[in-house]
């Protein structure tokens, strides 16, 4: 996700797989970046100490269901679906702009699975109201 940004921005490794830069999709991909920046610092405000890097329940662990959790159970990883695409709209390169796109994909497909099954386990019928309540990325509407 961030090794080959890196090695397009630092090198011309991957030259070969550039493609024209689009001055409306880079104004896009400027507000896309600013808008997944402030959705994930909101999603780690909102959650507090609840916070984990790691797929665990603490001894203290609440479930939160307020602020940006109100409308969607994981905004965190919303945020990072929008840094992906993000990135493929600032770096035109088809390998280092849609690198981070595909990383976080197979990332997210093995984890929330796991993670809305150890929320279901802890918490219940309450997890379970706040699953029919909320969309999983985006806003129920």
């Amino acid at each position: 996700m961030l090794i080959l940004p890196f090695i397009y921005v630092l090198t011309p490794l991957l030259s070969f797989a550039d493609y024209p830069l689009i001055s409306w999709l880079n104004i896009t991909g400027i507000i896309v970046y600013l808008l997944s920046l402030y959705l994930f610092w909101k999603s780690h405000h909102d959650l507090g100490k609840n916070w984990s890097p790691t797929l665990e329940i603490r001894e203290q662990h609440t479930l939160i269901i307020d602020g940006i959790y109100k409308k969607i159970r994981h905004p965190m990883y919303t945020s990072i679906w929008l840094w992906c695409i993000a990135q493929a709209l600032l770096l035109p390169n088809y390998i280092a702009g849609f690198s981070g796109i595909i990383s976080f994909a197979l990332l997210y497909l093995l984890r929330v699975d796991n993670e809305e099954r150890m929320m279901l386990e802890q918490f219940g019928d309450d997890y379970q109201r706040y699953m029919q309540n909320t969309g999983r990325l985006l806003p129920k509407f």
